[in-house]
């Protein structure tokens, strides 16, 4: 066989020998990091969770994901909608509502096309992290038993 008939024999193979929902397209495509999709039966707290191991697998904070976790759950209780009773501090960590327009700024990319709200679990892990990694735990740091 040459040409367009061997190709086709080959494609034809492979399809045929690739498992039936082995392939799958991808989910929405959001670019920037730690762009994860909950999966089914998954709680937006074991969500944020994965969020929280991705960031620091990129940018490593003292303590780890463990304590990054931590931090989140005695700040909003794994919460990315917490909002404090004064409406003060915002989202997973419980970001300062007047300091966070700059720091979205500084530490994010626009090529991440990141939500700007701090109620964002994604967006809120990512800024935090990312402080952390170049600032250390800072006022975090006493939060909890973490």
């Amino acid at each position: 066989m040459r040409g367009p008939a061997r190709l086709l024999a080959i494609l034809l193979t492979v399809a045929l020998t690739v498992p039936v929902g082995a392939v799958s397209a991808p989910a929405s495509h959001r670019p920037g990091p730690c762009a994860l999709d909950r999966v089914e039966g998954e709680t937006a707290r074991q969500w944020v969770k994965r969020v929280i191991r991705c960031a620091e697998r990129r940018w490593e904070v003292p303590g780890g994901a463990t304590k990054a976790i931590c931090i989140a759950k005695a700040e909003s209780g794994l919460n990315p909608k917490a909002v404090s009773e004064d409406g003060s501090y915002l989202g997973l960590f419980q970001q300062a509502a007047e300091a966070w327009p700059d720091r979205y700024r500084e530490w994010t990319r626009r090529v991440w096309e990141l939500d700007e709200r701090a109620l964002n679990g994604r967006t809120n892990t990512i800024v935090t992290i990312r402080m952390v990694n170049a600032n250390g735990w800072g006022s975090w740091a006493a939060v909890g038993d973490c």
